[in-house]
Parts: C-alpha cells; sequence; structure tokens
C-alpha cells in the first residue's frame, strides 16, 4: 500500500483540487496486471493477515526501518502481479505488484539471468514483509514493463534467500521512495522505477494510476497520469496528510458516515493496494457493526449479515477533500463467488469492512484497500503530493 516525510515537510495547499494538477490523461504508458487468489489464501484467515499488516504499519517507527522498511502482499489473500522483463535480453519474472513498498527485486523462484546490461554493485540489500523476507545482492540492470517502459540502469534486487514468496519471482515496489531507506548497503534511498521514469523522461508527471477490474480478475497501472478511459468522471484530489505515521505512506484525511451517521470522524489513514479489506478503527468498526446487525464469523474473520440484513444495507459514504464515495450495499460484500477461497460458506454474505485493531486516534485509523480500489479509480500522484480518486463503471456494480 505510499510518501515521504521529506516531500510532507513541504507545505501543502489545504485544497481539494479536481483534476487541478497537470496529470497526463491521454495515452499515458500502461501496465496490465493479473489478480489471482493467493495459493495460501485456504490457510489464511483474511482479516487477521490484514489486520497484521496494519498493526505493523501503525507500531512501526519511521526511523527504524533499516532491514524492515516495507510491507508487502505477499501475504494478502488477493495478489497482483505483471510480468516484467529483467536484462537484455530480457528474462520473463512474475512480481507482486505492490504501492506499500519501494524495492523492486526478482529470483524468488525463477533465477536472476546476468546478461550484458547487468552490473553488480556489490551492495548487499534485505527486506523485511509482514509475512516474508528477502535478502541478496543489488544489481543495475534493464528492466522492461512494456514496450513503452524501459528503465536502463534500474536498481534490482537479487535474491539468494526468500521466504513466504511462493509462486512468485519478487516484487515490483511502487511505494514511497523513504520506503528504501536502509534496505541497501552503501546507499541512502534507493530509486523507484517510478522515479527512473520520471528523472529519464518517460512520463512528465511522477505518478501513477490504478485501476481493478470488476470482479477482481485483472487490472492497469498507468505511468505518468490516470486513464480517462476507465474513469466515469474527474479524478479528484486531496493532499496527502502531514498526521503520522500515515505521512509515511500514501495517507490521506476522511470521515466514513453509514448512511447519514458518522462513524469515524475525521481523521488519517492511508490507500493501500496490499490490504485486501476496507479497515477501520475498532470504535468505529463496532459502531458499523452495530449499525448493520452483523455477527463476527470465526472461519473467515469476517462480520456476516442475513439475506434480509443485506437488503436493508446502506451505503457507506468516504467524505474524502468534501467529496463523498458512496461504497454501495454490493460493494461492502465479499464477493459471494470467492466465499470458499477464504474458507467460508458459499451460501453465506461476508462483509469486507473490517477491524484495524486498534481505536481511532492511532495517527493511521483507516485502511482503503483492495475493496473499496475496485470500486474508485486512484492515482498515487508524488510530483503534486496528492491522491485521486475517480468513479468507474464498477462503482455501482452489484457483480459481488
Amino acid at each position: 500500500m505510499f510518501p515521504s516525510k521529506a516531500l510532507l515537510s513541504i507545505v501543502l495547499i489545504a485544497l481539494s483540487a479536481v483534476d487541478a494538477s497537470p496529470l497526463r490523461r491521454e495515452a499515458a504508458p500502461t501496465l496490465a496486471f493479473n489478480a489471482r487468489m493467493n495459493a495460501r489464501a485456504s490457510d489464511v484467515n483474511i482479516a487477521d493477515a490484514d489486520r497484521a499488516r496494519a498493526q505493523a504499519m501503525i507500531n512501526a517507527s519511521f526511523s527504524k526501518r533499516a532491514g524492515s522498511s516495507s510491507f508487502s502482499i505477499a501475504s494478502a489473500v488477493t495478489a497482483y502481479t505483471a510480468q516484467v522483463g529483467v536484462g537484455s535480453p530480457a528474462t520473463q519474472y512474475t512480481l507482486l505488484i505492490d504501492t506499500g513498498s519501494s524495492n523492486t527485486w526478482v529470483g524468488a523462484n525463477t533465477p536472476y539471468t546476468r546478461t550484458n546490461t547487468s552490473v553488480d554493485t556489490g551492495n548487499s540489500v534485505s527486506v523485511s514483509y509482514g509475512s516474508g523476507r528477502f535478502s541478496g545482492e543489488e544489481y543495475l540492470d534493464t528492466v522492461t514493463l512494456s514496450s513503452d517502459l524501459v528503465i536502463t540502469g534500474q536498481s534490482i534486487g537479487v535474491a539468494k534467500n526468500a521466504q513466504g514468496f511462493n509462486g512468485v519471482d519478487g516484487i515490483l515496489g511502487v511505494g514511497p521512495t523513504d520506503l528504501t531507506q536502509g534496505t541497501v548497503s552503501n546507499v541512502g534511498l534507493v530509486p523507484t522505477v517510478t522515479d527512473n521514469l520520471y528523472s529519464k523522461g518517460a512520463i512528465g508527471t511522477e505518478a501513477l494510476g490504478v485501476y481493478f477490474a470488476p470482479g477482481g480478475s485483472a487490472g492497469e497501472l498507468t505511468f505518468g497520469g490516470s486513464d480517462s478511459s476507465k474513469t466515469t468522471s474527474s479524478v479528484n484530489y486531496v493532499p496527502l496528510t502531514t498526521t503520522s505515521p500515515s505521512s509515511e505512506y500514501w495517507g490521506i484525511d476522511q470521515s466514513i458516515a453509514y448512511g447519514s451517521s458518522t462513524i469515524l470522524s475525521a481523521t488519517a489513514g492511508i490507500v493501500d493496494t496490499g490490504t485486501t479489506l476496507i479497515l477501520i478503527a475498532t470504535d468505529a468498526f463496532e459502531k458499523y457493526q452495530s449499525a448493520t446487525g452483523a455477527t463476527l464469523d470465526s472461519n473467515t474473520g469476517l462480520l456476516m449479515i442475513t439475506s434480509d440484513q443485506y437488503a436493508n444495507l446502506q451505503t457507506l459514504n468516504f467524505n474524502i477533500g468534501g467529496t463523498s464515495y458512496g461504497l454501495t450495499p454490493n460493494g461492502q460484500i465479499w464477493p459471494r463467488s470467492l466465499n470458499t477461497d477464504i474458507g467460508g460458506s458459499s451460501d453465506n454474505i461476508y462483509l469486507v469492512v473490517n477491524d484495524i485493531g486498534s481505536n481511532s486516534g492511532n495517527g493511521l485509523d483507516f485502511i482503503n484497500g483492495y475493496s473499496f480500489l475496485q470500486r474508485f479509480y486512484s492515482v498515487f500522484d508524488t510530483t503534486n503530493h496528492q491522491v485521486g480518486f475517480a468513479t468507474t463503471s464498477s462503482t455501482s456494480a452489484v457483480s459481488n
């Protein structure tokens, strides 16, 4: 699931803007990705996995991030992977896409193949994640995301040891650069793939648009802006929060109302592709559970409602920068076709809103994860220190 304290030390204009920045919205280079259920999903309580990631983010001291600087989607029930080429000629690797970590690395399964473009820097690299880690050597090499997105001299980690990455070769880290601090020996910060695309002039704005296709089958990353063919509204931007620890990731301020009743007052949290559910502070979660009449299912860790309760479910409204993003009743439930993949019953109705594990006031009181982002297009804009959202054709879909 994210920007640096250095960026946030800049005075931000506290004004929500609609398409206020000159972000490229047409013909921007894109990278398609696929979604798949994690092979370990049947052994994972989806809520516990998300909550562990959230608590690690809340409790981690930014000054102590060396060696444990980011949190990946390796343990997520739903994983998003892209085919990425490294070297020339390129070897193709299946990499997890994560906006919550920033190191790009390969070698967890498919071995790294050295070519004429490979440069061993002699530096070691090590990153620990919520449920795994890798360590190895740093190389500079050519990384090919697509025919329009070729990066020469990109820092990559080559794993000698990797734990917790079954079925994938590594991570494509597209989070804030500061999350690389302390991960590579003899180096301060490591430029990300997005950093290098921008510095080399391949994109005009250091921004990343994220689109999840309805049903979780596929999606698209747009480098340098947003893809208007995937949206049904203008992109509304809000400045990054200055509240720690949310400010260390892609953090924003928002409030949440169930119907017309506020369950979480304006506070800071983050937007994170690496979190499957929507997590909210414990006190807000208790209000949501009470309002919906849901009961906790011990097998999945999710709230469960009856058909009658689903019929009476109200819209969950996320107020972000003065714009309300309404998560419909159907958007609040787990896709029923995937119930058995998370240890649930095919006939049950599960809610995707869950407990973050701590009361509000911790500086990270919510996580708008995949369950939110599959209904709204998102843009992570480093250049203009902002995050944007837009509606899509799936915002009001009833596919779940």
